[in-house]
């Protein structure tokens, strides 16, 4: 009898096969990206590492091999198999490919591995995190800036220390402009489903507008996307997350945090074709670059050039130091509480 792991993992099996293709096999160089829970069109996360590697084939003209993780037990089965199947570098997206990838990335020492928010402390991996506190910060101001009520809310994902950085540092923001702020703060689960359930987002959102916020920042994946609707359907505004979900519901997004997960996915890409892969960690800010606030023709109306200069001002003085976003992974509570 065939249980229904051993079908899970001959499913990855069988579409990693898949994804091989003449061409592929053709190839000296070879990248692979794993996506993480919630599918590769999440429109966030998964979605920002999509763009990365769709970027990196248009410019160099190398395609890549993909797979997307439908549940847990599929992750160390999809990426031992790129590597058998001879990737040359895989992208992991997410913190959950950590422990399934200390496994299989000593099994296959001579393959590069990138993982975007976990850390693996292997000669072969590079491990990318991100200072989501520093982008949050910035659109926690700017949503007590806009906000009429003094009432803002936070939906977060999967309840894990990487999204209470995110709320932290949101909170933060929203209390450097307004001390007497309230912020009203949910998760949507305790398992990898909380990250596409758009119902629930929903749900969450319309409760915390309920209570009198009147801009919700969603931090949750797929699940954003019904805090997003629920805005919209209110005529309240939300933050998108990741990536730039402004054009989404255009004047109803406030602004987006985003996070610069398709330049990892494209850097590990270019870099191991160049040669200059280089293992390690990587801690990426608002120095870098690689976190911050979006603003455009969707949102721009919603945005006054008081407050967008308020928002610059504070990215530059978290650059410069004058301003330290705590970081709640760092061990401490979140000082805005």
């Amino acid at each position: 009898m065939i249980t229904r792991r051993q079908g899970a993992l001959a499913a990855v099996a069988a579409a990693c096969m898949m994804v091989l293709g003449a061409g592929a096999q053709a190839q000296e160089f070879v990248p692979a990206l794993v996506f993480d829970m919630g599918g590769k069109f999440d429109k966030s996360f998964n979605e920002a590492a999509y763009s990365g590697a769709q970027k990196f084939k248009k410019d160099s003209g190398v395609d890549y091999r993909e797979f997307e993780v439908t549940n847990e037990t599929q992750r160390e089965q999809a990426l031992r198999n790129m590597a058998r199947r001879g990737a040359t570098v895989v992208v992991a997206i997410g913190f959950a490919h950590a422990t399934p990838l200390q496994v299989v990335a000593k099994e296959f020492p001579n393959v590069k591995f990138t993982i975007i928010d976990g850390v693996v402390d292997l000669p072969n991996v590079q491990s990318v995190l991100f200072k989501e506190q520093e982008g949050s910060y910035l659109v926690g101001m700017l949503a007590a800036l806009t906000s009429k009520t003094g009432k803002v809310g936070f939906v977060g994902g999967m309840d894990i220390p990487l999204i209470r950085a995110f709320a932290c540092g949101y909170r933060q923001g929203v209390v450097a402009v307004n001390p007497k702020a309230e912020v009203f703060e949910n998760m949507t689960g305790t398992t990898p489903a909380a990250w596409n359930d758009p119902t629930k987002g929903g749900e969450l959102a319309r409760s915390q507008f309920d209570r009198g916020a009147d801009i919700v920042y969603a931090a949750a994946g797929a699940t954003g996307l019904g805090v997003l609707q629920a805005a919209k359907d209110l005529g309240k505004l939300s933050i998108g997350v990741d990536s730039n979900q402004n054009h989404l519901h255009p004047g109803s997004v406030l602004t987006s945090m985003v996070k610069g997960v398709d330049v990892a996915v494209y850097n590990a890409f270019k870099d191991a074709k160049a040669g200059t892969w280089k293992g390690g960690i990587q801690n990426l800010g608002l120095a870098e670059k690689a976190v911050g606030w979006a603003l455009d023709d969707n949102n721009r109306k919603l945005v006054s050039a008081e407050n967008e200069k308020k928002v610059n001002d504070a990215m530059a003085d978290i650059v410069s130091g004058k301003v330290k976003v705590v970081d709640y992974r760092a061990g401490n509570s979140c000082p805005a509480k």
